[in-house]
């Protein structure tokens, strides 16, 4: 086993680990971090690196939301049972999850067929555009507040969030980022529109997931090459894990003015230097 490459993998994990919850995009990122440690003896599948590091995010995204998980399977299962009022909140909750997950998977499936963005997805450039894009959104909402609560939010208000996840297929748009913006601007207070953002990630994780078995079935890997994949997959979500909580607390004291500056600075040494 070659241990540099080894550390090269586990540094990708914990790019794609760290950066997933948080307002940078980490698809953006591995494509940088891609031009600056790749190389002609650096042979990564990036693709499936990026299916099975998102897996391992979205583990962890299952581990700190399963709460909230539990109880939107209970009420919606519980509600069409029995129809007790008791499950009615939950139910209607994981209504607005299926109307908000909507526009970006059905435009999700156009872009994939299509092969809209094939071009995007290589231009580390254009990702560095998308930063200052994010930097900019990130800075008009720095200090909403919002007054919404979870049974106050309209399944107009899903929509809208739900069109602003569309954005997030652009290459280096983040996906918490768009969201969050989305549930700012429909006035949901903070810690609602971040629950809400990542409850919605959840399904559009899982069928990302799904979208890339076939791709890791084709993929002949040995064992070498496993325990370099695995060893990615593991350390995403270890970070996945504590960034998110690290995150929350940001978002719960209006600290989105931290991203604004690391999106504008990243996003122009990516476009001078890159």
């Amino acid at each position: 086993m070659n241990f540099v490459e080894l550390l090269k993998y586990i540094f990708l994990g914990f790019i794609q680990g760290f950066t997933e919850p948080i307002p940078v995009s980490s698809s953006g990122h591995l494509l940088i971090f891609q031009k600056l440690i790749g190389g002609k003896n650096f042979n990564v599948d990036y693709g499936l690196l990026a299916t099975l590091t998102n897996f391992g995010s979205l583990v962890a995204i299952c581990i700190l939301f399963r709460k909230d998980i539990i109880n939107l399977f209970k009420g919606f299962f519980g509600y069409i049972t029995t129809k007790k009022e008791e499950y009615k909140e939950h139910y209607r909750y994981a209504w607005l999850i299926v109307i908000a997950t909507i526009p970006a998977g059905f435009m999700g499936i156009v872009v994939t067929k299509l092969g809209l963005f094939d071009k995007l997805e290589e231009n580390v450039k254009f990702v560095g555009v998308t930063l200052l894009i994010t930097a900019l959104f990130l800075y008009l909402i720095r200090n909403l507040k919002g007054r919404k609560n979870p049974n106050e939010i309209t399944f107009k208000n899903a929509l809208i969030i739900g069109l602003f996840q569309v954005v997030a297929l652009l290459p280096g748009i983040s996906r918490s980022g768009a969201t969050i913006v989305g549930g700012m601007t429909q006035k949901l207070k903070r810690d609602v529109a971040f629950n809400f953002s990542f409850l919605l990630y959840i399904p559009i994780s899982i069928a990302t997931t799904l979208l890339g078995i076939s791709d890791l079935l084709k993929s002949n890997l040995n064992t070498e090459a496993w325990i370099y994949y695995l060893s990615a997959t593991i350390v995403a979500g270890i970070f996945t894990f504590f960034a998110t909580k690290w995150f929350r607390n940001l978002v719960k004291n209006g600290k989105l003015i931290y991203f604004v500056v690391y999106c504008l600075i990243a996003g122009l040494l990516t476009i001078i230097f890159l």
